[in-house]
């Protein structure tokens, strides 16, 4: 980051859309300011494009008199319930909002507004980082308002609240969420009087939406290591109200002098480890969820230590509920994390052994189009700290890789499915659909990926009339 004096801000305000608000409050006779995020990311020297504006006075008024001074080419949105309103012009977006100061009711996040002063408003900002304000009128212009020290706290990496957290966390919990998704996304440490009250007040996020926690989680899972998030959330007890079924994996049992690996910090390494290669939320999403299935299908079997047996397939029978909680889409980006963790152990089985055609298949098959990400999910998935054993895992899923490109190229998707389907084998044989009719579906299906006979109508017909007759069927 860099500080600046007030000339210098006064220089990186120098933009004719600032020049125009300061006019236009000036001929209001009103005090206006920059505020939030937009001052935030000037000295954390990030573009931005959305900027934040408060008025001591009406910010409609303001905001109205900007889209006449700027012309057609401006559009105004009022929004007269809020008290703001905003003005796009080409690629900017101003929102303007009155100064104001909130009162809460316990049971409630949406706040009693009152009119109120520059003071009051940055009181009850959530963040010190999030409540400088640049002054934009003509005799101040760039002038910086920091009157909880955001400066320092963004020189020093912290977060945290302007006045008491406990009051802050406890009027707005979605507060707690914005507080680690900052502290994930700017890499910055959470003031420990701020991580305090995040403990104390956690149970408050019941009263939130999923739909708003899971805006907060997506931002997170968005980092660059997202794994930061999730410890923090862990830690001040929020994930458990969140995603118990992540928490649950936080154990490790001995038995015998036998432990298993704690699933919680292995999962966090995966989900990091995908974030390297992939900005596909869903793919996160099913690395994040790839083993919660483990603690449900967790048994101690004497000959061979702990087991999971299933865990892909009960993981995946969790994803709809969890999506469902959380207000994420249960659309087909949900059936394709649910495939991916589903299916996230075959690749795995299929490197830890030869690796062959048929198998790479049937993989093939299965997976359909989602068979690089399944792929990039379980290269992910090889956390081993045994680094023989972990070049092994990563040669054998090169020799995955490669023969998948060569099925690819010789068109073997095309050819999967065997020429006699479904609708004709029960014409055939006068079926309706049944347990039957898969049966004789199968021995087709099995045949053609295990290569033992060609894809072709007169080898598959032999094949189905010798499984119809062991069926009775003739």
């Amino acid at each position: 980051m860099k500080i600046y004096t007030d000339e210098e801000l006064a220089q990186l305000l120098d933009k004719d859309i600032f020049h125009t608000i300061s006019e236009v409050a000036d001929q209001l006779g009103v005090d206006c300011y920059v505020v939030g995020g937009y001052v935030r990311d000037i000295f954390l020297q990030r573009p931005s494009n959305d900027i934040d504006v408060v008025v001591v006075g009406s910010g409609i008024e303001v905001a109205s008199a900007l889209k006449q001074r700027l012309g057609k080419k401006a559009h105004l949105s009022v929004f007269r319930n809020f008290g703001t309103a905003q003005v796009k012009f080409k690629n900017t977006e101003v929102e303007f909002v009155g100064a104001r100061k909130e009162s809460y009711n316990h049971d409630s996040r949406k706040p009693i507004v009152e009119d109120g002063t520059l003071e009051d408003d940055q009181n009850r900002r959530d963040f010190t980082i999030n409540a400088m304000a640049i002054c934009l009128n003509a005799n101040r212009f760039g002038e910086l308002v920091d009157p909880f020290y955001g400066i320092e706290d963004l020189e020093d990496g912290i977060i945290r609240t302007p006045l008491d957290p406990d009051i802050t966390f406890s009027d707005d919990p979605l507060r707690m969420l914005r507080c680690i998704r900052f502290a994930t996304q700017l890499r910055f440490l959470i003031d420990d009087e701020t991580f305090d009250a995040l403990e104390r007040n956690a149970e408050r996020i019941k009263i939130i939406s999923g739909e708003r926690i899971k805006d907060e989680l997506n931002k997170i899972m968005m980092t660059p290591t997202p794994s930061r998030g999730f410890v923090d959330l862990h830690r001040c007890g929020l994930l458990r109200l969140i995603l118990p079924e992540l928490t649950a994996m936080d154990i490790v049992e001995t038995t015998n002098g036998r432990s298993h690996k704690n699933n919680f910090y292995h999962t966090l390494e995966v989900l990091d480890n995908i974030c390297k290669h992939t900005d596909n939320l869903w793919l996160r999403w099913a690395a994040l969820l790839h083993d919660v299935g483990k603690p449900r299908s967790k048994r101690w079997d004497p000959a061979i230590g702990w087991t999971f047996h299933n865990h892909n397939i009960i993981g995946a029978k969790m994803v709809p509920q969890i999506f469902r909680r959380l207000s994420l889409p249960l659309d087909m980006k949900m059936k394709y994390v649910q495939k991916l963790v589903d299916l996230h152990m075959r690749p795995i089985v299929i490197a830890d052994d030869v690796v062959t055609d048929s198998a790479v298949r049937r993989l093939m098959n299965d997976a359909g189009d989602d068979i690089d990400d399944l792929i990039c999910l379980c290269e992910a998935d090889i956390t081993s700290k045994n680094e023989i054993r972990k070049k092994m895992f990563l040669e054998n899923f090169r020799m995955v890789r490669e023969k998948l490109a060569d099925l690819k190229e010789k068109d073997y998707k095309r050819l999967l499915q065997p020429v006699i389907d479904g609708n004709e084998i029960m014409e055939m044989f006068h079926l309706k659909p049944s347990r039957e009719v898969g049966e004789l579906k199968k021995v087709l299906k099995d045949a053609v990926l295990d290569n033992r006979v060609e894809n072709e109508r007169e080898p598959l017909m032999q094949l189905l009339m010798e499984k119809a007759r062991k069926m009775g069927l003739l």
